[in-house]
């Protein structure tokens, strides 16, 4: 009876972070999905936007609950109950960046343990940073976010969605 947390900043959630949170909520009993208020970078969608994006693109899973949160991401898996905080990896970069958070947290609170899943292949270039620029540019990001995703992208950015 494990409880994972899933921190991120999700701006915005995409069809990578959809499949660890599938693959999470069917090994863990319950996931917390964090999604960060207040990140050092800039944003384009509000706190209050990105938690309702992820909800409503997680609202078939029973065991995910969808909240904010701000501060240490360990203090954030305590509060929640979580033995775990799980972290996606799609490249040797994030391997790194992710073990020093991971012996940094670890150093903080010594009972809350990190499983890193390897993203799927076939998601596992999508970043929201990419997709934000392909839709800024008007780009087709069709199956890398979910539908209202998408639209939520292209009204950010004013922008029709492509014809298919």
């Amino acid at each position: 009876m494990v409880t994972a947390l899933y921190p991120g900043t999700f701006d915005p959630v995409t069809a990578g972070h959809i499949d660890i949170t599938n693959r999470a909520s069917a090994l863990f009993e319950k996931v917390v999905v964090a999604v960060y208020a207040t990140p050092s970078k800039s944003l384009l969608f509000s706190t209050e936007d990105r938690v309702d994006l992820f909800r409503r693109s997680v609202g078939h899973l029973p065991n995910v609950e969808v909240r904010e949160f701000g501060g240490l991401v360990v203090r954030s898996a305590q509060e929640a109950g979580a033995e775990v905080i799980v972290r996606g990896l799609r490249s040797g970069s994030d391997f790194e960046y992710e073990f020093e958070m991971a012996s940094m947290n670890r150093r903080l609170a010594p009972s809350v343990d990190m499983v890193s899943f390897m993203t799927s292949q076939d998601v596992m270039f999508i970043s929201s940073s990419l997709l934000k620029e392909v839709a800024r540019l008007g780009g087709d990001v069709t199956g890398m976010v979910p539908p209202h995703v998408a639209d939520a992208l292209y009204s950010k950015y004013g922008k029709p969605a492509p014809q298919a």
